[in-house]
């Protein structure tokens, strides 16, 4: 499988995947993309069907990673997807499962489902595919002898994940911009806590897209990240996106009974990489019928799958919200999106991203718009805070389960789009014990806590905080690898 950039000006010949593993951004700015998706079929499906989840996970990347020896591979996929590492679950999930169905009930003539996607070490669906990143970066080192310098942006739970994953890592040093005071105080202390000497935590004084601009800026600067070594676990690294193909896959299989059945998946989303990994499945031949991209108070995606128009926002108009990983405005996966939607014209895709980049806007044509849901199965929908709390006490009551503030943005998009006969699988994207203050509000009470996490906020915290300047940003990099910037 070769892979090129979504604006088509990447120097060279379309790369392998361990070439783009370690780089993140193409040099020209764009994502990296298959050159086409593998198809999966019927057969395959039936095959996969009965698989434990690390070697379901070894059929489904080594579609897109054959420059990896497939005994490597395996090793790799296995040593991630434990039960030991995937050990938080609630009673009644089997740790085994990795990634446990749990049926709510029957709502709209149809099951709704949560797939489980939190029971890795930080309790957020990011661990799902960063622990394999971390393996896979020390896999990729090893054989070159490089070192790699991570860095990223994270409204939440990309950043401890990421960290996690990381710490300890032989030849990884990980820098990562937070939005300062942005985040719940749970998500602060899993990141800020950890005394890793390999691990640097940034708060910057702005909103997670500050934060995500000056991770954008750094990795366009060729001359900084080749003399720095720096890489990105962010959602824009390819290798996140294909290991969040396979929990589709694994949700799909624990839903239905045969292979020519169609389920639909409400995604909570914020930078697209959670829903653009539907896509991915659904392009292919996972039967997904619709994908729900479900969004919070800052809806530039639902604006965009209502009317046509991405319009971002500016940091003084995202809103801080109990939903705060979603406090995104500019969503950097949805490029791969429409890369496919405009049939994979980088010329095309460069000048819309030109006008999106200075802060503008684009309104696709009646006709692409159409295909939007037609051809790729999108539709939308909006949460405000009240709308999350009375959904948290909705489900707590119904159904004896405390989800958290972003799956109960999930499940409420989920519920505007039952279709009778399909099954609807929301994402969980965390658990609740990660956004406590919400669920006193909603239900009284602290959320439930896995054991081993009683008294995280009280732990001693290190970080420093900087302006949002990419260049303050790349003088402290600097200072902490040695390397001049």
């Amino acid at each position: 499988m070769k892979y090129i950039s979504t604006r088509g000006a990447a120097h060279g010949a379309p790369k392998s995947f361990l070439e783009i593993l370690l780089a993140g951004l193409a040099d020209d700015g764009g994502l990296y993309m298959p050159l086409a998706y593998p198809q999966v079929t019927r057969a395959q499906l039936d095959a996969w069907r009965a698989l434990p989840y690390a070697d379901l996970a070894y059929e489904v990347i080594r579609l897109f990673a054959d420059d990896i020896p497939a005994e490597d591979l395996r090793a790799l996929c296995r040593k991630t997807y434990t039960s030991a590492t995937y050990c938080n679950v609630r009673a009644g999930e089997n740790a085994s499962d990795i990634t446990p169905l749990r049926v709510l009930g029957q709502e709209g003539g149809t099951p709704l489902a949560l797939l489980a996607l939190s029971n890795g070490p930080t309790l957020a669906f990011k661990d799902m595919a960063m622990q394999l990143l971390g393996n896979l970066f020390e896999y990729a080192l090893a054989k070159t002898g490089q070192a790699l310098n991570i860095l990223g942006a994270t409204s939440g739970d990309t950043g401890s994940a990421a960290e996690y994953a990381m710490r300890g890592k032989q030849g990884i040093r990980v820098f990562m911009l937070s939005p300062h005071r942005k985040m719940s105080a749970f998500q602060t202390a899993q990141m800020f806590s950890l005394q890793d000497p390999n691990i640097f935590n940034i708060a910057v004084e702005g909103v997670f897209d500050d934060a995500q601009d000056i991770v954008k800026a750094a990795s366009n600067d060729a001359g900084f990240k080749a003399r720095q070594q720096i890489g990105t676990v962010n959602s824009i690294n390819w290798a996140r996106v294909v290991a969040q193909v396979v929990y589709y896959f694994k949700g799909y299989f624990a839903a239905t009974t045969a292979s020519d059945q169609r389920v639909s998946f409400a995604v909570p989303s914020g930078n697209f990489g959670n829903i653009c990994a539907g896509h991915i499945a659904r392009q292919m031949g996972l039967p997904i019928d619709t994908l729900v991209c479900a969004t919070n108070e800052n809806d530039v995606l639902d604006e965009f799958f209502r009317t046509g128009t991405y319009r971002v926002r500016s940091s003084a108009e995202t809103r801080q919200t109990s939903s705060p990983s979603m406090d995104i405005s500019k969503a950097s996966n949805f490029e791969r999106f429409v890369f496919d939607l405009v049939g994979r014209d980088a010329a095309k895709v460069a000048a819309l991203w030109k006008d999106i980049d200075a802060g503008g806007a684009f309104t696709l044509d009646a006709a692409t718009f159409a295909r939007v849901r037609s051809q790729y199965g999108f539709v939308s929908g909006r949460s405000s805070h009240d709308d999350r709390v009375a959904t948290i006490r909705d489900i707590d009551a119904r159904y004896g389960l405390v989800i958290d503030t972003h799956t109960a943005d999930g499940v409420k998009a989920a519920r505007a789009h039952l279709q009778a006969g399909t099954p609807m699988i929301v994402l969980e994207t965390a658990q609740a014990a990660k956004f406590n203050e919400t669920i006193q509000e909603a239900l009284g009470h602290d959320a439930p806590r896995p054991a081993g996490f009683a008294g995280i906020e009280a732990l001693p915290q290190r970080f420093v905080v900087l302006p949002a300047s990419a260049d303050r940003v790349k003088a402290y990099i600097a200072e902490h690898t040695g390397i001049g910037v």
